[in-house]
């Protein structure tokens, strides 16, 4: 993140605006209505001192919590919690919602003009932000890897909530791209043996690709030291709870909205002595939070990033003007699609 440049004048940043208004044309994808999306024009951004204009390049779909907002699913009791930054309208509908944009700035301060850059802001091709709303991609991530750097922070934050260690029987229940980069975090760890757990045999190749042990739910390691949890199913939560070892914690990573969810707490959950234990990423995790700002743990989710073998969540590219014919497809859950990516480029989709 940078800090506002406190000498950079109104003329200085006129000055850099295109000169034809329609280059800063901006539409944005609003969510109307259950399992209904449409394209709407946005006002035309506006430079302000402290502030930048950012072309969007790319962008990508958090699958669990944006199928909720399509289906109106927010709980009415969390309307406000789940306001992301710079979100239009009210839920249930419309919301002009998502918190995951890469783009270029083209009106700014000398040191970020030009530089690409991530930013938690809904699905939109132009944006106005105050300068400390971006952080700088470094360039050692590409500008489509970079979409994952919020999932890569979720998935850092649950690590942090897990504390797993060295030599750790851990299994990760749920293949999507949190439950991916939190077992590819934990694998990371000296002697643990990781597996990642999902009915979707398909899943296996990503996983390989990453380094890590696949199972499907029959064949998954009993007795384990650490379960995670990212399914978002009662069933998946059911399994996690019957891989746990004896005192064993289950962090539970998914997020079900207004669905009830039935968990076994009967059985062998209390002689056992089992934890259950949530994890959500509006938090720096307790165990960091006193050293840790959010700010240095999207700086550590960049770095991590860096890893080219990361360029497997990410599914073909989805060009923007798509986006509310195949969004159905892509969220509904049974798809197969890992991380969708919005190509905001009108030429098609750029080069991983």
């Amino acid at each position: 993140m940078h800090a506002p440049s406190r000498d950079t004048s109104n003329r200085e940043m006129e000055s850099t605006i295109p000169s034809g208004r329609n280059e800063l044309r901006s539409q944005a994808l609003w969510y109307v209505a259950p399992g209904r999306v449409e394209l709407r024009d946005e006002p035309p951004p506006t430079s302000l001192p402290d502030s930048v204009i950012v072309r969007a390049l790319h962008g990508a779909f958090s699958r669990g919590t944006e199928r909720l907002v399509l289906a109106g699913h927010v709980p009415e009791s969390e309307y406000a919690r789940m306001r992301c930054p710079f979100m239009g309208g009210t839920f249930p509908f419309p919301v002009k919602y998502g918190y995951c944009l890469v783009g270029v700035v083209e009106v700014g301060p000398p040191h970020l003009r030009g530089r690409t850059v991530f930013t938690l802001h809904p699905h939109q091709t132009m944006v106005a932000l105050p300068i400390d709303a971006v952080a700088i991609a470094p360039q050692t991530v590409p500008p489509r890897r970079a979409v994952l750097a919020a999932n890569m922070e979720t998935a850092l934050n649950a690590v942090w909530d897990a504390a797993p260690g060295p030599c750790d029987r851990i299994a990760v229940v749920g293949g999507g791209v949190v439950g991916l980069l939190t077992a590819w975090l934990c694998a990371g760890l000296q002697g643990a043996k990781v597996t990642l757990i999902d009915i979707d045999g398909t899943r296996a190749r990503q996983v390989r690709h990453l380094g890590l042990d696949f199972a499907l739910p029959e064949k998954a390691p009993h007795d384990c030291d650490l379960v995670i949890h990212a399914s978002a199913s009662a069933t998946g939560l059911a399994t996690a709870l019957a891989l746990a070892g004896d005192e064993a914690t289950v962090l539970e990573l998914s997020w079900y909205g207004t669905d009830e969810v039935k968990v076994p707490l009967g059985g062998a959950f209390h002689s056992r002595r089992l934890k259950l234990v949530s994890s959500q990423v509006g938090r720096v995790a307790p165990s960091h939070r006193p050293r840790w700002t959010p700010q240095r743990r999207l700086a550590a989710a960049f770095d991590l990033l860096a890893d080219p073998r990361l360029d497997v969540l990410l599914e073909p590219s989805v060009p923007f003007a798509e986006v509310p014919a195949r969004i159905a497809d892509m969220l509904a859950p049974d798809s197969t699609v890992l991380c969708p990516v919005i190509d905001y480029t009108p030429a098609g989709p750029a080069a991983p």
